[in-house]
């Protein structure tokens, strides 16, 4: 991932979480969000932080940061995933509510995860 610093308390929050995410600490990855976090992506959702979390250990999701944006509780990053060794660009907005992250849309093109080998 790119070295980035945050130029917002909520960037620094989304940051910290991507770098949770990316280094496989998901206790940390965990206590970045609330209990009732929610996710929704365009393979599908998630309801509350473990099962999302539960998600990232099998998944092995990597992100290579191009740009975070920032607007009041709301962080957009666009990035690359890396997953089932492909790359992915990507664009990921999170909402932030009291020092945590409460929900994140994902958006990107899911066919190179779907072509059979």
């Amino acid at each position: 991932m790119s070295a980035r610093t945050a130029t917002t308390a909520n960037e620094s929050i989304v940051l910290d979480l991507v770098y949770a995410i990316n280094a496989e600490n998901f206790f940390e990855a965990a206590r970045l969000l609330t209990d009732d976090f929610s996710f929704v992506g365009v393979l599908g959702t998630r309801d509350g932080a473990t099962a999302y979390v539960d998600d990232l250990k099998r998944m092995k999701i990597k992100y290579k940061i191009h740009k975070v944006l920032a607007s009041d509780n709301d962080v957009c990053v666009l990035c690359d995933y890396t997953l089932q060794g492909k790359n992915l660009l990507g664009c990921n907005w999170y909402t932030i509510e009291q020092g945590k992250v409460s929900s994140l849309k994902a958006v990107f093109d899911p066919r190179p995860l779907l072509e059979k080998p």
